[in-house]
């Protein structure tokens, strides 16, 4: 990572918090995120800092108030929703995500400042033409059980220091004929089978197609699976219901298919087995470590 190391560039950072200190951590915490992301640049201007891939500008940060600090995103196909809010005047930023302390630079943060940074970094010149990726073989479909417990309840925090109220978890699908389907304004495809965020449980059925490519690599795809090749993951949306028979995102949290072991897939796709997920919701983005478990058992 390049940082602004000069005596002008620093003193333009110290002039954008010297009013509003308390922000100070939130700059540090983006900025602390950046080696693991690869070649970053940080230019810093007089209102805000841009983090510059090789190629171009994929993310500003401003104080834009002296209560919060403005993560912007270059998001090209992305509209707002949820965390995503409408960017104006912040450079090349798209959308953008409020911040106020630096807590708020969660996992879920995070994984919108690593998919802008991919989107950003393709080459600026052709690249000598490649033979077509082939074609992965279906090998079988799975069930997904997802059962999860830890709800985050009916209240959660809102970027602007509020609470959003009346908080229900969903399972997002890209189709279906689920009369429980509901649109998310702003977002491609579904939610189904909405459960409130104070149930002691709740658990969703998800059907995967597995996909092995000629390398024995895996690979998924569904009407439940969303991502690109490299993010295949199913997701949890963490919203609101208002009275027009929509969900309004909030939050979300994703179950990444390609961490689970190879193994476990196998044993899934044989007869009368099932692919579970046990996960505890007490946190957004990819769901990692303790919060995730994932095990083959019997159909019950």
């Amino acid at each position: 990572m390049s940082t602004p190391a000069d005596a002008e560039a620093s003193e333009l950072i110290d002039g954008q918090y010297r009013d509003r200190p308390g922000l100070r951590p939130v700059l540090d915490a983006v900025l602390a995120a950046l080696p693991a992301l690869g070649p970053v640049t940080v230019q810093a201007r007089k209102t805000l800092v841009s983090l510059v891939t090789p190629r171009r500008t994929f993310a500003v940060i401003q104080p834009t108030t002296k209560t919060r600090v403005d993560l912007g995103l270059r998001l090209d196909d992305e509209r707002p929703g949820g965390r995503l809010l409408a960017a104006r005047d912040l450079g090349a930023a798209t959308v953008r995500i409020a911040l106020t302390g630096p807590q708020d630079v969660d996992d879920e943060v995070l994984d919108w400042l690593r998919r802008a940074y991919r989107e950003n970094s393709a080459a600026t010149t052709p690249a000598a033409r490649r033979p077509a990726r082939p074609q992965a073989a279906e090998i079988g479909t799975i069930t997904v059980a997802i059962e999860a417990t830890s709800l985050p309840g009916l209240t959660c925090p809102s970027a602007d220091g509020g609470e959003h109220h009346g908080i229900h978890i969903a399972l997002c699908v890209k189709k279906t004929t689920s009369p429980t389907a509901l649109e998310v304004p702003g977002k491609r495809g579904v939610v189904i089978e909405p459960v409130p965020g104070d149930a002691a449980t709740a658990r969703w059925k998800a059907t995967v197609t597995v996909r092995r490519d000629p390398e024995g690599s895996l690979d998924f795809s569904g009407p439940d699976v969303l991502g690109d090749r490299a993010d295949r993951h199913l997701y949890l949306a963490w919203g609101t219901l208002p009275a027009d028979g929509t969900m309004r995102l909030v939050r979300g949290s994703k179950l990444a298919l390609g961490a689970i072991d190879p193994g476990l897939v196998e044993d899934a796709l044989r007869p009368g087995r099932v692919l579970v997920a046990r996960i505890r919701l007490t946190r957004t983005g990819t769901l990692k470590g303790p919060s995730i478990t994932w095990s083959g058992e019997p159909v019950a």
